[in-house]
Formats: structure tokens, sequence, C-alpha cells
């Protein structure tokens, strides 16, 4: 593509007279040409239907405005078909000679999407208006090919015809479509010659050409410059900010804009909406709605869908139902909102009960989403290929494959990513490599769901080589593919490739280590007994080590049978006075089991004074699209007596092959004793887990999700269960996969257990 400057050099650029009047939508007449804007006689009691069949008719000569009226029509409804019988129609007539007539059957196939059509009438019209110019540049631009619009205006200049400021309006924003700031600038340039940057339209034009480029300062200065500024000029300034990081300047902006009694249009409040949406501020987001109503914009789709984003946001889950609820008409954009606002709460939530009961309500919606006749789009999917992940929805997830597959999506990285994600978190290694397998295109993200998939289901040799794969491909890997990495070597207990590939993360990559990083290089000491060398690791960190840094060490120390270095590490973790409730079980667990009762009092106290509640454990399994919940002891469950009948008896059997009951401290509401052993038998994922095998098929595995950290007795008691029921027992914990099979653990029987 020849460059604009050197084009400019040959051509030399004036405005058109009538630059400021005129947009390619309006055709001026010519001098001494008369036109009647109204039909002629002869088709004035004819509907559009009738006169295009006189049209594909007859060749009897007509007035201009016969074709402009038709013409319109077409344009309206974008029939391509309807706008080539008017087309031949006019070839016909010897009407094809009309610049006006042509130029506007020039924008009619650009309406249409056709460009091959109106490149080929523009290069046969025997001459051309700045009008039939401009038509065709904006047609380039709108259709997803700017630099095609950018060449002909390069054309524009050799054939010495003048742009106008709507012209030059139109290249900026085939400019903007191209992100092209370097382009942008040498049209300002000549802009700034021409003195036209004071212009509407061109103001417009440069506000969102260097909005669209990052340059919200100079997107700032082009808007003030303009001296008569409408509602566009404002809603692109304000939403200028919002797409640049800077909500609030937007918003004062706004304020100064109905300080200035210009009335917003439905983008200007959509854009503000969303801007509150980013800052969370209903307050502000409440006010503009009232503006919405007083302007008449709350009853628009996308007014409302920017209302119910800014109340999803702010965690009114509730009020965006009830503006869901009622909405007579909604659009994709709606379904993904509430989709992806019930996936944000189960973000937001600490119950993790309350995070599960969410994500099912977006499977809901996604179902309703179906049913409704609206097709998903990749964010859809990916969306809830998500959530099926989080709570380990398989059966739910399996059908959205399906789905995909059908809708022919499935080659989308993205979506294949979420795949490959989902199937891992539910515990389906052979499934998510499938999934891998079939895609056409492998990014980075792809590659480290896969080493990642392969490191939590204890495949640690699967997860190197994958890993050295994805490097002979030339993609570069980034921080979360070494915890994947590192996490592979610790598992298989290689120390050696583990220091090899943190080096290499460092040096070759020179990606900084992380907390992640550091976590899983402890996790690889305590492993292999070398406690010593891990707690110097700890010391030479080079940020401060969490209290998951020190968890992961006591448990290590609890494991090797090293008290006094778990005494130190423990005095460590108290001094950053930590807040899970998990990390303080650890703590009692640890200082019970040596007798050291003083220390239990002590950081029992402690739980006092920074507030640590009660651990609740919670256990879901899901079958047939159904959930059922566990909770310790729980006694509410229709079929609780026959459960714990089951589970007795399974514990039963369990011992009588070696497995012998571990008991552990629980924490307990204030109102209640200080001490006490925690019932383990019943405990929420045994629960779950003889639910499962009562009521699933024989060849189905039991998938479990657990609120909290797995403790010691259960692990133990499920890798038992695994052997005596031949069955894949997987339990999802707060921390990681645990996934058995015939008496073995896909941690490696070595985690942070309570």
């Amino acid at each position: 593509m020849a460059s604009f400057s050197s084009t400019a050099v040959t051509a030399t650029l004036k405005l058109h007279e009538h630059s400021r009047k005129y947009s390619p939508s309006s055709y001026p007449t010519e001098k001494g040409q008369s036109i009647s804007f109204q039909k002629s006689q002869r088709f004035t009691n004819l509907d559009f239907r009738e006169a295009l069949s006189l049209t594909r008719e007859g060749t009897q000569e007509v007035e201009q405005s016969f074709y402009f009226s038709l013409l319109q029509q077409c344009k309206d409804e974008c029939s391509y078909s309807d706008t080539q019988i008017v087309h031949g129609h006019a070839m016909k007539t010897g009407a094809h000679e009309d610049v006006y007539v042509m130029s506007f059957l020039v924008e009619v196939y650009v309406k249409c999407g056709n460009m091959d059509d109106a490149r080929k009438l523009f290069d046969n019209m025997p001459r051309r208006n700045v009008f039939a110019w401009t038509t065709l540049i904006a047609g380039y631009a709108q259709n997803s090919l700017p630099k095609h619009g950018i060449l002909v205006f390069h054309e524009m200049l050799h054939a010495g015809s003048y742009p106008s400021a709507y012209t030059l309006a139109v290249v900026l924003n085939a400019c903007a479509s191209l992100y092209s700031l370097k382009l942008g600038d040498q049209f300002h340039a000549y802009i700034i010659k021409y003195h036209v940057e004071f212009d509407t339209n061109v103001g417009n034009a440069l506000c969102s050409l260097y909005s669209k480029c990052g340059k919200l300062e100079y997107a700032l200065k082009a808007f003030r410059r303009i001296r008569e500024k409408n509602v566009v000029s404002w809603t692109s300034a304000v939403s200028a900010c919002g797409d640049n990081g800077a909500a609030v300047k937007g918003l004062k902006l706004f304020l100064e804009m109905i300080s200035e009694n210009i009335e917003p249009n439905e983008f200007t409040l959509t854009s503000v909406l969303s801007q509150c949406s980013g800052i969370q501020s209903l307050q502000f987001g409440t006010q503009v709605r009232t503006l919405c109503v007083k302007f008449g914009y709350e009853s628009n789709l996308h007014v409302r869908n920017s209302l119910l984003s800014l109340h999803i946001k702010n965690g009114c889950i509730g009020e965006a139902q009830r503006l869901f609820n009622g909405m007579d008409d909604v659009n994709l954009v709606t379904w993904n909102a509430m989709i992806a606002g019930h996936a944000q709460m189960m973000e937001l939530t600490k119950d993790n009960l309350s995070s599960r009961e969410n994500g099912s309500e977006a499977l809901k919606f996604f179902s309703k989403l179906n049913r409704s006749g609206i097709k998903p789009d990749l964010y859809t999917f990916s969306s809830v290929l998500t959530i099926c992940s989080r709570i380990m929805a398989l059966e739910q997830g399996e059908q959205i494959h399906a789905q995909i597959m059908k809708a022919g999506f499935l080659s989308d990285v993205i979506v294949g990513s979420s795949l490959v994600n989902m199937y891992n978190k539910c515990g389906s290694i052979e499934r998510a490599t499938k999934a891998f397998l079939e895609m056409s295109t492998r990014t980075m993200i792809l590659w480290t769901s896969m080493i990642t998939g392969f490191s939590q289901h204890g495949m640690s040799q699967q997860a190197l080589h994958g890993f050295e794969d994805m490097r002979l491909t030339r993609v570069k890997p980034n921080a979360v593919t070494f915890v994947g990495v590192l996490a592979a070597c610790s598992h298989a207990g290689m120390l050696n490739q583990a220091l090899n590939y943190f080096e290499i993360m460092q040096k070759k990559y020179r990606i900084t280590p992380v907390m992640d990083h550091y976590e899983i290089m402890v996790d690889m000491f305590v492993r292999l007994g070398k406690l010593e060398q891990a707690l110097n690791f700890i010391k030479k960190m080079n940020c401060v080590p969490t209290e998951s840094i020190w968890s992961i060490f006591i448990a290590g120390c609890r494991n090797h049978g090293n008290l006094e270095l778990g005494f130190y590490a423990a005095e460590q973790l108290l001094s950053l006075k930590p807040k899970d409730t998990e990390t303080y079980v650890l703590l009692l667990n640890m200082y019970n089991s040596a007798g050291r009762f003083e220390d239990v009092s002590r950081v029992r106290k402690m739980m006092k004074e920074e507030k640590v509640g009660k651990l609740k454990d919670w256990s879901w399994i899901s079958i047939k699209n159904k959930v059922y919940s566990f909770e310790t002891t729980d006694k509410t469950h229709p079929e609780s007596s026959v459960i714990g009948k089951s589970l007795e008896d399974l514990v039963a059997k369990a011992k009588s092959v070696g497995y012998e009951m571990l008991e552990s401290v629980e924490i307990l509401d204030e109102e209640e004793e200080e001490k006490t052993f925690s019932p383990t038998i019943y405990h929420s994922e045994k629960l779950a887990i003889t639910f499962g095998l009562e009521n699933l098929p024989s060849s189905c595995p039991v998938r479990v999700v657990k609120s909290t950290l797995l403790c010691r007795d259960s692990h133990n008691f499920i890798k038992y269960v695994s052997t005596l029921s031949g069955r894949e027992i997987i339990v999802r914990d707060s921390k990681r996969l645990h996934k058995f099979v015939n008496g073995k653990c896909s941690c490696g029987n070595f985690c942070g257990f309570l």
C-alpha cells in the first residue's frame, strides 16, 4: 500500500465547497437541474412491490425521485435482489448517467454488504462526485475492509477530486479501525493545514481515533477543539475515558455534558452505566438510572443491559434478577450478563455451598437461553464451561461439549482451553487429552491447561513431556505454565529437575517467581523429607513467606515427625495472625497431638481475638443434574439414617483390611465446649461418597466437591474405599484435586491435611 504522504505529494488536497453541509446520504442537485422528490404522477398510488414490478417489466424513463424512493426502501430492507432490479431498470432507461442516482446505488450496495458490486458500479460511473468517493470509502470501513478504504482515498486524491470534511472524518474512522496512530497522525496534519479540526464530524472522528489508539489526552484535546459539540461529540469523549480506564474522568465529563443542557442518547447512557459498573459506583449509577427514565430510555434494551451489569458488578443479584424479569425483550448480551453475574457471585461468596448454588443457577440460565431460541456465542460457552469446572458438573460439561461441536465452535482456542480446563477440574484427564488433541491451534493457555491437568492428576512425566513439546513448537510459557511444571516435578520427587526448571524460568524466560512457585518448591522439599533445605529456601525467598508457605512446612514437619521445626514454623505462622480457619485447625491438631495443651489454649484465644469462625465442612455430589449436599453429622438429609448405616458398614469393611480411624480437633462455637474431637466417621465427604456409591451406576466414577481441606483420616479412608469398591473416586477440596484409584491418590499421599 502506498503511503499517504507519498500520495499527497502528487495530489493537492482541497476541501469541497459543501464540505460542512452534506453527508453521503444527502444528494444536492447540480445547478439548473430540477428534481422532484415526490413520485411521478404515474406511480403515486403504487406501493413498493408494485413499483418494483414495473421496473422489472418496463423501460419507460421515470423521474429521478422515483429511483431515490425505491432505493431508499431497498436500503432500509438491505435487499440485494431488489437493488439489482432497480439497477437493471436504471441501466435500461439511461439513468446510469445520473451521478446522484448511481451514487445512491453505490450506497445501497454498501449497506447490503456487497462491496464488489459497489466497487464495480463505482468504476463504471461516467463521473464521480465527492459523495460517491466518500460512500465507497465509508463502505469499506463499515464492512471490515478499512485498508481498502484508505486506498480509495488515495485514488480520490490522484483523480483530483476534493474531499469534504465528512470524507476526512470517514478516513479517520478507517484509521481507527486499523488502530493506526501513525497513519491517523498524517491525516491529522492535513486536517490542521486546512483548518477543519474544529468541524464536528472531524473532531468526533479524531476523538475516536486517539481513544482507540490509547491516547486519551489527545482524544480529549480533539474533543475540546470542536466548536459545535453535539451529543455524538460528548458521547465520544465520555466513552473514550471509559475505554481507557479513566471512568472517574468520564463521569465528570458526563456531569459537564448535563450542565451544558446536552441531552444524552442511549449510547451516552450505556457508556456511563458501564463506567459506573467498572468502578462499582452503584450510587452514581442509580442517579443515571433516573436520567434514563427522564429521557425515555429505561425500556431501551442496551440501557437495560447496562443497568443489569451495574447491579451484577455491585453484587446486587436480586435486583438484577428483578430487572431481568421485567424485560419484555432480551438479547444474548442479557443472557450472558445473567450467567456471568451468577458466576461472579461464586467468586464473591465466602460460603462454598452458596457458591455451588450460584453456579447451579447460572447453568439454569444457560438452559433457559437454549430454550429461548437465541444461540449462545463463544463468550457464553466459555463462561458456562468455567462454571462447570468450578462446581465439578461433568455431566453438564459433556452436554455443553456436544453443543459446542454442533455449533462449530470447537476450533476456537478460548472455548477449547475452557473445555480442557473443565475436564481437568472434573477429574477426567482422558477427555481433557482428547479435547486437547482435537484442537488445530494450540496457544500458550491451552498448553498450560494441559500441563497443569497432567500435574494435578499425578501424571508427572506426561506433564514434563508436554512442556518440552510446547517449547519445541516455540510457544513461550508464562508464570502459570511453570506452576504446572514445578508441581509435576514435586509430585514425582524430581528435585534436580525442579531446581533446573526454576532456574530456566528466571534466566531464560525472565519470569520473576511468585508465591505459587515458592509454595511448590517448599512442598517438594518437605515431600522428600528435606526439612532443613526447605527452611533455608524459605529464608532466602525474595518475598515475605505467607501463611500458606508456613502451613505447607508445618504439614511436612508433622508427616516426618520433626515437631521441633514444626513448633518453630508455628510461631512464625502465628506472628502473621492468619485469618484462615483451616490454618488454625492445622495448628491445633499439631499442638494437641504433642500434648501441648497450653499452646492449644493460646491458639484458641488468638482465634477469638481475630474473630475466626467455626470451620464449615460441606460436601456435595451431582447425580443426574441434581445436587445433593452434606454437612458433618448432618441429620436433616431425608436418607440420613440409611446413609449413616451404610457408612458404618463401609468403615467396618475398611477396618477389616487395615484402615485405622484417626481423630482430629474440631473448632466449635464459643458457647460450646472448649475442646472436643470431631466424629470423623461422619465427615461430609464420607457421607457424600457413600451416597454416590449407592446411587450411581457401578461403572461411574464418584465425584465430590468439599469446601475445606481433606483431613488425614478421610484421605486414608477413601484410599481403602477405592480398593474395596473398585471405583474411581475424585474429591476436590479447597486446595487441590484428589483422584483415588486402587488405593492410590494422585496427590502422592502428601498434602497439607488437617
